[in-house]
């Protein structure tokens, strides 16, 4: 019985494998050397799930596979067995060696000595592989439910292995092209090439580009594909290999309106490509880049029947398919309405007016004939004469009643602001404005004697106003009678000033406001002695100039520009120094240097003033 059961279990596991080897081939993940699972990989990550579910059915299985590495928490590494040391001195992986734990994704072997099997999965290779992961997922369970709800239904599993739309879903492609003299040179030099592809493209492309996801396709072309300028002979056409590498630009960590890829290149062929032996003249790796509408057509035969045209179509029914696509459209076509409906309101009220001024000047010229109708010239002419005669002695009294009325209104506007200026409360500001309207600001003391006086009501250019005044005496130091009667009315606007506590200096008074004060430079330092000993003043110290706009002292070059020298967002530097944490070496708006990652740039002015 325990044989049966092993031979049933590894009937189930082989099954399990053909399966998923045939669903990575078709969404192109079917390569180790490239940085995606390989053969070796898929047999212990399915192992995994058959010591997970021993009993459970192949189709069963095949669903378990996609949930558990659906969830999986990376880097938590997959093993079968414990890791043990034969003692032959062969390096066994240990989780806490220093480079086995920055692995991305490990897979050890269970056989001595056990290693990593997944050393060349990357962050950007690793990413692709859950969102396949999760898209397995999905397609299963939808199959196992419906095979739930009706057992004996015939289940479809073709869209789980349906080829995978690479060309069609990144808006930018590139193309490497590998090139050599002859077939066997051109196959050596390939085999090294495609080894050292996932660290072009995770890392030199995806680590300093702005980049929010590249996929390198594992599938190779026998074609060249290159720019038409390249410079190869006929020989390095026939042994020629292309792959492709599909990437995304994330547009919040971009800089500029170009991506610029030849620093990296130059890199890869210095420190990568140059340390293959015999390096013979010929061998080269071509790049080229392309939008996905500009793609060759050879690319997209295979993959789908009508070529070229069926998969644009597709592209389009993807795009206009997804929800944000969708949202982005609607609210775009809302504020077409909003803006159109806005015009048209426009448009009315401006209609409106027209046609109220029309009415307007109908009503007006209507108005103009019933006059004119009614009335003759002469008699118009008569009545406009006899108007003006009239209108003159009574428009010489309201102009001179308008202006003894406006000097009361600013006196009175005064008074006002002064008795407000001194922070009284609202109902000491009624009481004392009362008081004005009833007779004016007037001294109360002891000295003060009201007179009756019925001409103290008229008001005019120099009319006296009936009311007595306190003025101190020079001579006796007393305070003295003073009639107001006797006083013009400028010195009675000034007794009221000082009344509200306003200081006035006469024309006669020889005073210069501000004479006694000492002007700031005039006044000695203060660690100066105001005389020396022998009375004479010391000399005044050496005087400096600060400017209190700071100015900066800047390069100009022999056009009269200013130098960029830098700030915190760009170095400039006119080669590759080193990675510099937070900057990216590329050339920008302010030319070639570091530039800060996410950083918008600011070109300063180049004008000195």
């Amino acid at each position: 019985g325990g044989r049966e059961a092993q031979d049933d279990r590894y009937q189930r596991f082989l099954t399990v494998v053909r399966c998923v080897r045939k669903w990575a081939k078709a969404r192109g993940l079917y390569s180790n050397k490239m940085g995606y699972w390989g053969g070796v990989n898929i047999n212990i990550a399915v192992a995994l799930t058959v010591q997970l579910y021993p009993r459970a059915a192949p189709a069963s299985l095949l669903r378990k596979f996609f949930l558990v590495f659906k969830k999986w928490r990376w880097p938590n590494p997959i093993m079968l067995t414990e890791t043990r040391d034969a003692g032959y001195g062969l390096p066994v992986w240990n989780p806490q060696h220093v480079q086995n734990a920055r692995q991305v994704a490990p897979m050890i072997t269970p056989a001595y000595p056990a290693m990593n099997s997944t050393l060349s999965v990357s962050r950007q290779t690793l990413q692709i592989l859950h969102e396949e992961f999760c898209r397995g997922f999905q397609i299963v369970d939808k199959l196992w439910k419906q095979s739930e709800a009706n057992p004996t239904a015939k289940l479809n599993w073709d869209e789980l292995f349906e080829p995978s739309d690479f060309f069609i879903n990144y808006p930018h492609y590139l193309s490497l092209c590998i090139v050599g003299p002859t077939q066997a040179d051109a196959q050596a030099w390939a085999g090294f090439v495609e080894s050292r592809f996932r660290k072009l493209v995770s890392d030199m492309l995806g680590r300093s580009l702005p980049l929010s996801k590249i996929q390198l396709w594992p599938k190779k072309f026998e074609f060249f594909i290159a720019d038409k300028a390249a410079l190869v002979t006929a020989a390095q056409r026939r042994n020629c290999i292309t792959y492709f590498v599909g990437f995304q630009v994330d547009l919040l960590r971009m800089r500029g309106k170009q991506l610029n890829i030849e620093l990296q290149m130059h890199n890869f062929r210095d420190w990568e490509l140059s340390r293959f032996q015999p390096l013979v003249p010929g061998m080269d790796v071509m790049a080229k880049c392309f939008k996905v509408k500009e793609l060759p057509k050879i690319v997209f035969e295979g993959m789908y029947e009508g070529g070229k045209l069926t998969a644009m179509k597709k592209r389009r029914q993807i795009r206009d398919a997804d929800p944000k696509r969708q949202e982005r459209k609607r609210l775009a076509k809302l504020q077409a309405l909003k803006a159109k409906m806005a015009e048209i309101q426009r448009k009315k009220e401006e209609e409106l007016e027209k046609d109220k001024e029309v009415d307007e000047s109908v009503d007006k010229k209507r108005k103009l004939e019933e006059t004119d109708d009614g009335e003759p010239e002469k008699d118009a002419k008569l009545i406009k004469t006899e108007a003006t005669e009239t209108d003159g002695p009574v428009k010489e009294e309201s102009e001179n009643q308008d202006k003894e009325e406006k000097e009361e209104a600013d006196l009175l506007a005064n008074a006002i602001d002064v008795i407000q200026s001194e922070e009284l409360t609202r109902e000491e500001a009624e009481a004392e404005r009362a008081k004005l309207l009833e007779g004016g600001f007037q001294a109360e003391d002891e000295d003060y004697v009201y007179e009756e006086d019925d001409d103290a009501d008229y008001i005019g250019r120099d009319a006296i106003r009936a009311s007595l005044v306190n003025e101190p005496n020079p001579a006796t130091e007393k305070k003295s009678t003073v009639d107001k009667r006797s006083l013009p009315l400028e010195k009675e606007e000034v007794e009221v000033l000082r009344k509200v506590g306003y200081t006035v200096v006469s024309d006669d008074d020889a005073v210069v406001v501000g004479g006694d004060v000492v002007l700031p430079w005039r006044k000695p330092f203060p660690n100066d002695d105001i005389t020396s000993k022998t009375g004479a003043s010391n000399q005044m110290k050496n005087i400096r100039i600060k400017f209190r706009t700071k100015f900066d002292i800047v390069e100009l070059d022999t056009h009269g520009n200013v130098i960029d020298k830098g700030d915190d967002d760009f170095m400039p530097s006119l080669k590759w120094t080193g990675r510099r944490g937070g900057f990216e070496f590329k050339l920008g708006e302010r030319g070639l240097g570091y530039y800060r990652t996410g950083k918008k740039v600011v070109v300063p002015s180049n004008t000195t003033y």
